[in-house]
């Protein structure tokens, strides 16, 4: 098995957390290694560290940053998938910068007009549900959106092992002729093509709760549906931990929160390790910047099964008929 490279200098709490996140990878039997500068990599003991003296900040802008900054971890780590020297790269690091060094270096997928961030959206005691795209892309055409259905419902195949997937298109109304030009071109596509399982358009409500496993949107709404539930749900949960940790409820709440601590780790983005950016030439994983070690451990698993379930190839056959 080729080693997952994983970027050491990204995400908030670089690179000690990801140091942890990868040692505990090994450990699980998945071949590790790391890409950043060694002066700053402490504890990596013996993990292979493929050195990479400069860093793409969080707050740089993604293409200039890929274009100059040569020598960074990002851009080091996706040369490495790209030389055949790992089988995939994982990264907490600037988002976009991962995306547009992926593209750059890994090259799109032959078909392809454009990649697409897949997030896979938790739903406790259900599948998850994938939506695409969340940010690679936030202006799109119809035709980009049809291949993000493609390879949302191929991703969504290999990973989850669901037949057939059904695929939703986001829009403000579920019938046809609903949502702006974007969505009713792209509505018309999706319905044209047998391969899909197409449900018709999803609103925003049934992004959790709909009968519906891959949702596809363009990259500016995608964004806003994932950071939307991300907000809404750190507020509930809060709100009910004060409520049920106030004065008077503590044997409520101490009973109420051994019922929700199942679902609150199905909710925790930890678990899930990463969203994956699917469309290029091989397998990349984009963790939250605020990611645990144990989001690293799970990104190197999620790696790890892609590669061996060959999801790239699944995702060319997918749009091979374009």
């Amino acid at each position: 098995m080729q080693p997952i490279v994983v970027d050491a200098m990204g995400g908030d709490n670089a690179p000690s957390v990801i140091v942890e996140g990868a040692r505990a990878a090994i450990e699980l039997g998945i071949r590790v290694e790391l890409v950043g500068d060694p002066a700053r990599i402490e504890n990596a003991g013996d993990i292979v560290v493929h050195k990479a003296l400069e860093v793409i900040g969080m707050a740089d802008e993604p293409g200039r940053a890929v274009r100059t900054l040569k020598d960074s971890s990002i851009v080091r780590a996706a040369e490495r998938v790209r030389d055949g020297h790992a089988g995939a790269m994982v990264s907490a690091g600037n988002t976009g910068a991962v995306a547009a060094a992926a593209l750059l270096r890994m090259k799109r997928l032959r078909g392809v007009n454009r990649p697409a961030i897949a997030t896979t959206l938790p739903v406790p005691g259900r599948t998850p549900k994938i939506l695409l795209d969340s940010g690679a892309m936030a202006d799109c055409q119809p035709g980009w959106l049809h291949q993000f259905a493609q390879m949302g419902s191929a991703f969504t195949q290999v990973r989850y092992e669901v037949d057939q997937p059904r695929v939703g298109l986001v829009s403000i109304g579920e019938e046809p002729e609903k949502g702006n030009q974007l969505v009713k071109e792209a509505h018309q596509l999706l319905a044209d093509d047998s391969s899909l399982n197409f449900v018709g358009n999803v609103e925003g409500r049934d992004v959790l709760s709909g009968d519906v496993d891959v949702l596809v949107a363009d990259g500016f709404t995608g964004n806003v549906i994932l950071k939307t539930l991300e907000g809404t749900i750190k507020f509930l949960v809060d709100q009910i931990v004060t409520a049920l940790t106030a004065e008077g409820a503590a044997e409520i709440g101490a009973q109420a929160l051994g019922h929700l601590a199942p679902i609150a780790a199905e909710l925790n983005p930890d678990a899930v390790g990463g969203a994956m950016l699917l469309g290029v030439n091989g397998v990349a994983i984009i963790s939250h910047g605020s990611a645990s070690p144990t989001a690293i451990t799970n990104a190197c698993q999620l790696a790890k099964d892609m590669v061996d379930r060959n999801l790239v190839g699944e995702l060319s056959a997918a749009v091979s008929g374009n």
